[in-house]
């Protein structure tokens, strides 16, 4: 019997323009050091914060907007078993209605910048973002998906769909 992992349970934020480039992070800090990927940040699981309440605290804290959520759409859920064989999560994700008009200034987390979906496959990311959770947004973007993800000791992962609704 495998031994037990902690549950991390973190919100992702997918924010665009008007001109519905994606708002990303250069990660300055570890995870994902270097690599490009929406913001969000873990739940304050001992204050019984919920999701769409800490979407809208990671937004105002790292990004500068004031948020309520009822401008969040959540497009999907993604649990990751045994991630990095450290931890077990749980990420909401979050599309941000109302568009951004300015570029939030650089944050201890790391450096913003809008990008074009189609420049997406250029930037260094992580590869989960980029052959699953990426593809998984997109086709449901407006509509939900929920993804869980097995993580092997050989650093490969089996992905299971659980529920799909793309946008109609």
């Amino acid at each position: 019997m495998p031994s037990p992992l902690p549950y991390k349970i973190a919100t992702l934020i997918y924010a665009f323009n008007e001109a519905d480039e994606v708002l990303l992070l250069e990660r300055a800090q570890e995870p994902n050091l270097g690599l490009w990927s929406p913001f969000g940040g873990k739940l304050k699981t001992e204050t019984g914060e919920s999701p769409w309440a800490c979407a809208c605290r990671e937004a105002e804290e790292e990004a500068g907007l004031k948020l309520s959520p009822q401008d969040l759409h959540l497009t999907g859920i993604v649990s990751e078993h045994g991630y990095l064989g450290s931890a077990h999560w749980l990420m909401f994700l979050f599309e941000v209605k109302p568009r951004l008009n300015t570029l939030p200034p650089p944050h201890r987390e790391g450096r913003f910048e809008f990008v074009p979906r189609s420049r997406l496959d250029s930037l260094p990311v992580p590869s989960t973002d980029r052959e699953q959770i990426w593809p998984l947004f997109w086709k449901h973007r407006g509509g939900f998906f929920a993804a869980h993800c097995v993580c092997h000791a050989d650093g490969s992962a089996s992905w299971t769909i659980e529920e799909s609704r793309p946008k109609s």
